[in-house]
Order: structure tokens, then sequence, then C-alpha cells
């Protein structure tokens, strides 16, 4: 995949709200997160989402972010082979709504991810360069130099810790969403899912987590569970709606962003990334370079600051947000 470096346009001097914007057109999303699932991916079409309490976000290209202010600590930080031009380089992968996706114009990422990068180069003094790229070509790209950071929801994990240093900047949570008419109330542990067909990626953190509680339910003599795979997103929109899954367990940012833009589905339960550990989403860097330390210092400077907490509100993730950046937290076993 080619891609190139783009600034994302962002205008200066003055506090960047968000704002709504009627358009049409988004593309297609596919889910290529850390943690994807097959209801990943956003409804095509929409460029006014209501994240819930009255915000709502826009996803048109030229959107305006929170901006922050720069962190003398912070950018003291920064390697000088990093601000030798004046600009930070961020990777971030666009599929998937509401942590990074193209915008209307199928070209400029927008979302979570994006609006933290932003105010994180803001905090270091830099510029951002934001760079769109595979879920599959980072690790080699930040590994070559060709990006100086990723943020596109990659979690710590103890494999990652050993190339990479890893700032923290969210919490990874797993969350239930059923029908939004289910008489499902609350789904947060292994016997709540007894008898149940739950919908959930091949292959992922929750996939993992059901499987253990499965197997806790059978030893229990407590009915099995019903896993069911999909590997389209409109099929296990479907299955759910028609009453043949009770529940769809998955990333709990995708959930939320999508039962607030259909008002079909509602959160039940939410459970950690790394269950029964804390996951940790975190910024990447190549390890030992000193920008590591740097950015933890600017996120805790977004954070002590109030924009950290407004972007999550903007995009309905107040839910994972932390009180304080960690560098290299405990990472999940591979």
């Amino acid at each position: 995949m080619t891609t190139t470096l783009r600034t994302v346009p962002r205008p200066r001097g003055r506090h960047r709200s968000l704002t709504a914007l009627t358009a049409t057109g988004l593309a297609a999303l596919l889910g290529l997160t850390a943690c994807s699932d097959p209801g990943s991916s956003a409804t095509a079409g929409a460029a006014e989402v209501d994240t819930g309490g009255g915000t709502t976000v826009d996803l048109s290209p030229d959107r305006e972010r929170p901006e922050a202010t720069a962190s003398e600590k912070a950018a003291a930080l920064v390697p000088e082979q990093v601000s030798a031009d004046g600009k930070l380089t961020v990777a971030t992968v666009p599929y998937s709504a509401p942590l990074s996706v193209y915008a209307t114009d199928n070209t400029t990422p927008v979302g979570s991810d994006p609006d933290i990068a932003s105010a994180l180069a803001d905090s270091l003094g830099l510029e951002l360069d934001l760079v769109p790229v595979a879920w599959e070509d980072w690790p080699l790209g930040l590994e070559s130099g060709k990006y100086e950071a990723v943020i596109s929801n990659v979690t710590v994990t103890d494999e990652r810790k050993k190339k990479y240093d890893m700032a923290s900047y969210r919490e990874d949570k797993l969350g239930f969403y059923v029908k939004a008419d289910s008489d499902h109330q609350e789904i947060t542990t292994a016997e709540d899912v007894a008898g149940l067909s739950v919908i959930v990626g091949s292959g992922t953190n929750q996939e993992k987590v059901l499987l253990e509680w499965d197997r806790q339910n059978r030893q229990a003599d407590l009915d099995p569970v019903d896993l069911q795979y999909y590997e389209d997103d409109s099929a296990a929109g479907l299955a759910l709606q028609a009453g043949r899954a009770d529940a769809n367990f998955g990333p709990n940012a995708t959930g939320a962003y999508k039962a607030a833009q259909t008002g079909q589905t509602r959160l039940v339960g939410l459970v950690a990334g790394g269950w029964p550990d804390t996951a940790h989403i975190s910024v990447a860097v190549r390890k030992d370079t000193g920008l590591g330390e740097a950015a933890q210092a600017g996120l805790d400077h977004l954070i002590q600051t109030g924009v950290y907490g407004e972007i999550l509100q903007g995009w309905g993730l107040t839910e994972e947000g932390i009180e304080a950046s960690v560098l290299n937290p405990p990472g999940l076993k591979d």
C-alpha cells in the first residue's frame, strides 16, 4: 500500500470545538484495530453522529479539533531527530469509527485517535503530519523510521514492549451490546452468558474471554455459550436484530458509536479488554529514543489541561479515560 505524508488541516489561533456539519458519502469501513470484530465498522453515509448527552461529532475533512497548548516539559524531552523538522509524523489506521476513520472526502483521517495525535503534537510544540496506513503496515513503518509514532488503538502487549516504547492514553474496554428492546439488562460475568448466543470476532481478545467463560460455565454445569462468527458487519447486525443472536461482544468504542448512530442497540456490560487484567491503549514509538518519555509527558499535559477529556467526550469514549499516562505499563501476554 502506497501512502504519502499529509498534513491535516488545523486552524490556528483559537479554540477548536467540535461542530456538526451535514454531508454524505462516508466510505465503507473495516474493523482493523487492535481488537477488531465483525461489528467494528460504522454505518456508511452518516457525517453527523450523536454520541450521547447532546454531543455530535463531525466527520467532514475540515472539522475543527480541540487545540492544546505546548508543554515546556514535554517539548524539552523531544529528541532532536524528531524536533529538527518541526513535525511529528504519526501513522493511523483509518478504518474503525470513532477511533480513526476516513472523513467524508474518503481521504482525511478523523476520529479520536487523530484528535489525540493533533493535540499531542500541539503539546510537544510540533506540527502534525498524519499518515493513513493499513494495520499490517505500521510495525515495519515505525521500525524503519518512516513515521515517528503510531496512534491507532494499539494495545500494549509484552511482545510489543520488546520493540517499542508505549505511552498509555486509554483503557481498552470490551462491550456487550444487545438489541435496543432486548430483555437482557446486564452481561458482565461468565454466568450471564450461559445459554446465550453471542456474536464475536474470531481470533480476538473478546473471543478469548468468551471461551474462558464458557469453559468455566461448563465446569459449573451451566449451559454453554453459542459463539457466532460473521465476516460481514451487516450480517452480524441483521442477526442481532432478527433475534438469531442475543448479544454482540466487541470493542466498546465501536459498539458505543454504532449504538449512538443507529439507536438499534444498547450497552449492557463492560469488560476489561485484557480480562481479567486491564488492557492499555498506547502511543507506540521506537524504543529507547526518548520520544516515549516526551509522549507520556505530553499526554499528561493534555489530561491535566482538560483537552484529553474533551476529546474522549466528543467521541463518546469517556468510559475509557485514564487519570495519567504510563510509559510501558503491564502488557497483555501473547
